[in-house]
């Protein structure tokens, strides 16, 4: 039955049985974590022979001659570029091919518009330009937040609908106001709710027509091929609808192999219009010598193509579909029906977006540390840490193994359930 259906004395008597479990939970000294979407070590022996795939100084040498073990390429090695222009459908001289991670890529990104501008001839520096603002589509990604908000952005949230941000909303205030600079969005299988941008909300994207000429999308697709259960999803290309408009200079696309190979030792990558790959390059010429270009040949090697890295992704999924399982069926069993709990079911990426009784995910969050659990924390979800409602949680299933897992998310309803009453009595 709903708890907001029991009268006060119901909810007391169920609480006294919930604290006894809870307490029970506490003596046991519980130390788990579903804080953040890391791989499980099973995940990490998928990729374990990557690390001897360059055995021969022979196999050092690109197909264009040049030696990875030495300078050149700052853009990336030819086979590095063709296995993302097949993963991404956008073609090679779009891309570069970055470090170990993607959200240095964007950190990068951003610091470069705010000192000297966009690609623009004659754009005028961000920093230059007073109080800006960046659009944050909300459930969403803390570090995204976190770069914007410490370079002194104003963070504006914009509500997610079941297929993609709000579209009217983001409209509405990019077409109004020259202070919004950008928005960051994770089109497929989003952080932290999984949704998947409808083609109608990326042809949207695709034909925006801010006021601000420096405005630039920030598309993280950092999932875009990590699938859990069936096929592939698949997505019209953002860049290539946004030269149907004239608008390919105002995209910027991200993603790498941190979930799909070694978290931190893996390979990123930034698309863009030609002519901003070209901008950019001219700035990465006074900021570095060039990436990594051996670890970039050790995944060329290993992975061979976008047809190898799909099958290495059916692996993982192996491993970590049957966690995100898990954890449907006890929010099932635990929480259904009692009107106090919704929860994502996503298709894809890493996590599930649980929203608890509004008011309560804070205290749920507390209850949660103090059983020996760790979340990523309330809040975090949303611009600045505060989430308007109190209520959305992000769970990460794919670290712990089955028999911890099911402990967690047994805790965590129960915590669920307690803060409900104890907003309810």
């Amino acid at each position: 039955m709903e708890y907001t259906l029991l009268s006060k004395e119901q909810l007391l008597e169920e609480k006294l049985l919930l604290d006894k479990k809870y307490e029970e939970l506490k003596s046991k000294k519980l130390n788990l974590n579903m804080a953040r979407g890391i791989l499980a070590k099973e995940q990490l022996d998928l990729t374990q022979d990557m690390l001897s795939v360059l055995k021969t100084k022979e196999d050092c040498i690109t197909e264009v001659g040049t030696d990875c073990r030495n300078y050149g390429l700052l853009d990336g090695i030819p086979g590095a570029k063709r296995l993302f222009s097949e993963i991404l459908g956008i073609p090679s001289e779009c891309l570069i091919i970055g470090g170990n991670s993607s959200l240095n890529l964007m950190y990068d990104t951003i610091a470069r518009n705010m000192i000297f501008g966009v690609e623009e001839e004659g754009s005028t520096p961000w920093a230059a330009q007073g109080k800006i603002k960046f659009l944050c589509p909300s459930p969403g990604y803390d570090r995204h937040f976190s770069i914007t908000a410490k370079m002194g952005m104003e963070l504006i949230p914009v509500d997610m609908k079941e297929d993609g941000p709000d579209m009217d909303q983001i409209e509405t205030l990019v077409e109004n106001d020259e202070s919004i600079k950008g928005i960051w969005c994770v089109p497929k299988y989003s952080n932290p709710t999984g949704v998947i941008f409808s083609d109608e909300v990326i042809r949207r994207f695709a034909s925006l027509k801010p006021k601000a000429k420096d405005f630039r999308i920030f598309w993280d697709d950092a999932y875009t091929i990590h699938f859990l259960y069936n096929d592939l999803a698949s997505q019209p290309c953002l860049l290539e609808e946004a030269k149907k408009y004239g608008n390919e200079n105002m995209v910027y696309i991200f993603t790498s192999t941190s979930k799909i190979s070694f978290p931190g030792s893996g390979v990123s990558v930034i698309a863009s219009s030609k002519h901003n790959i070209e901008a950019i390059k001219k700035h990465m010429s006074v900021q570095t010598i060039g990436h990594d270009k051996l670890n970039q040949m050790r995944h060329v090697k290993f992975f061979g193509s976008k047809e190898g890295v799909i099958e290495q992704m059916k692996r993982h999924a192996e491993i970590i579909a049957p966690k995100f399982k898990l954890v449907d069926e006890i929010f099932e069993r635990e929480l259904s029906g009692l009107g106090i709990a919704k929860w994502s079911k996503p298709e894809g990426g890493y996590f599930i977006s649980l929203d608890t009784m509004e008011g309560t995910a804070k205290r749920v969050y507390e209850m949660m540390c103090d059983l020996g659990v760790n979340l990523t924390p309330a809040g975090a979800t949303f611009p600045y840490g505060k989430d308007p409602r109190d209520c959305n949680l992000r769970i990460a299933p794919t670290f712990p193994p089955l028999s911890e897992l099911e402990q967690a998310c047994e805790a965590l309803c129960l915590c669920v359930k307690l803060a409900a009453i104890e907003k309810l009595a």
